[in-house]
């Protein structure tokens, strides 16, 4: 029977009690629970994220002939940084997001997303808190902390700041991994990252979170480049036990670099053959305005409670994944 739900009433209670226990790990911190709208009128640019597009006929330029596109977000990113531009303080939200993607063991197209904001911390400072609250939820062992570059070296031996294209192919035939359209598309970046999905992803975080850091310039469009390295971004993941976990960034506040940035994941859209996305421009303008120096970072509620329920499919903790919706 499809109708039923496919979280049971005991893992509900359990689900509602960690979120509880998430709101007061933040109102410890006097972090604000905030509100963001699900529809915006522009959408992230990024290669690899997909958004629900829908029809809307009556803002002011529109009419029953021209309707105007309106986008689910991805996360509720954009408009928290709005927020922060418009003065507010430090800041989290739990909130519902939406990718046009396949589900499965990890993924349902709808998802619920926590994601915060603290002003004046940088990555590290960020991280050293979504370890903490990992420890709450999770107890366990204390999380590992190490770069792109080192986690590299130690896995596949190649440093990604410096390999050049022919050195990944090399990785990927080592591996048994290379395929005619990762070579096709002669992008290094993209072999860098299938490397890191493929042969790296699976050995980290294995029985205590870990925190990767540092990640290149060309995998953080939303993030502040280095002053120590201009190679790489001030971006971190974690993952724990098979499961990304959490996306963070050190957040990009130069609104001149951050229209450059979303130009060229467009202009990698369009080499792709993949339709290019209107770039929200109330964002822009946000960060025209002023955007506080913060780090902000996105953490998976389900996958999170997955982890905490000792369950392997992700439906297991949501009511009605995508095929009983």
């Amino acid at each position: 029977m499809t109708w039923q739900t496919t979280l049971t009433w005991q893992n509900a209670q359990k689900r509602a009690q960690i979120l509880q226990q998430i709101r007061q790990f933040f109102a410890e911190r006097e972090v604000v629970e905030v509100e963001t709208p699900a529809l915006s009128q522009g959408t992230v640019t990024d290669v690899y994220l997909d958004a629900f597009t829908c029809q809307y006929n009556f803002l002011a330029d529109s009419s029953a002939k021209h309707s105007a596109s309106l986008f689910l977000q991805t996360s509720p990113e954009f408009h928290m940084k709005r927020l922060l531009a418009s003065g507010y303080g430090c800041i989290f939200q739990i909130a519902k997001a939406y990718r046009h993607e396949e589900f499965g063991r990890h993924h349902n197209p709808e998802f619920t997303m926590l994601e915060w904001y603290r002003i004046g911390f940088d990555q590290f400072d960020l991280m050293s808190e979504v370890a903490e609250l990992l420890q709450t939820v999770l107890g366990g062992n204390k999380a590992l902390f190490t770069s792109y570059e080192d986690i590299f070296m130690q896995s596949v031996s190649v440093d990604p700041l410096t390999a050049g294209f022919d050195e990944l192919v090399e990785v990927l035939n080592k591996y048994n991994k290379s395929a005619d359209w990762l070579i096709e598309m002669q992008d290094a970046d993209l072999l860098l990252q299938f490397i890191f999905t493929e042969l790296i992803e699976p050995t980290i975080g294995i029985d205590q979170p870990q925190f990767i850091y540092n990640f290149p310039i060309a995998q953080a469009s939303l993030a502040k480049r280095s002053s120590d390295d201009p190679r790489v971004a001030q971006r971190f993941e974690c993952y724990f036990k098979g499961i990304e976990l959490v996306n963070g960034f050190n957040e990009l506040t130069d609104a001149n670099e951050q229209q450059v940035r979303f130009e060229e994941d467009n202009a990698k859209r369009a080499a792709q053959g993949l339709s290019t996305r209107p770039i929200d421009e109330n964002f822009i303008d946000a960060l025209k305005h002023g955007l506080p120096e913060c780090s902000g970072v996105a953490l998976g509620i389900d996958r999170l409670i997955m982890l905490a329920l000792d369950i392997n499919k992700i439906s297991e903790v949501q009511s009605f994944p995508i095929e009983r919706a």
